[in-house]
């Protein structure tokens, strides 16, 4: 199965982790993911602090700590959609802050004549005060990665 997700990355956390760990096992043992990286506009759109080929890189060290690497591609996301509109997927893995642009990706889809996407949807990953983990709270001082209160 060929799974994609897209973010910013601008910190990787554990609400990304989950994301990417249900990509993975979605996609199955002789699967593909494809993971979208936000670059250009949308990422200053998005208040991104960090370089492109910097979140890539810490993406990519994930992947491999996790034995991930070799059922992963990574690209960069140009708008909201990227090529989950016109690619040959099967899922896309969302949060519940981006299920609305799956839902717009699959009516794109439609009116290119591919199949829809199977929307997978993740629960937000909660910090320790129960508010969602998230780079701008990380970036803030307020958690940690992984939603320990700093």
């Amino acid at each position: 199965m060929k799974v994609c997700l897209g973010g910013t990355f601008n910190v990787l956390h554990k609400g990304h982790r989950v994301l990417i760990d249900k990509a993975i096992q979605t996609a199955g043992k002789n699967g593909m993911v494809f993971i979208g990286v936000t670059k250009g506009k949308i990422a200053q759109k998005k208040k991104c602090s960090v370089p492109f080929n910097k979140r890539v890189e810490t993406l990519k060290n994930y992947l491999e700590g996790k034995g991930y690497d070799t059922h992963t591609v990574i690209l960069p996301l140009f708008d909201k959609y990227g090529p989950a509109v016109y690619g040959e997927y099967d899922a896309i893995i969302v949060s519940p802050e981006t299920f609305l642009n799956a839902i717009e990706i699959n009516i794109k889809r439609k009116t290119l004549g591919k199949k829809p996407l199977k929307i997978i949807q993740t629960p937000f990953i909660l910090a320790e005060d129960k508010k969602p983990l998230s780079a701008t709270r990380i970036l803030n001082d307020e958690i940690d990665a992984n939603g320990k209160i700093v």
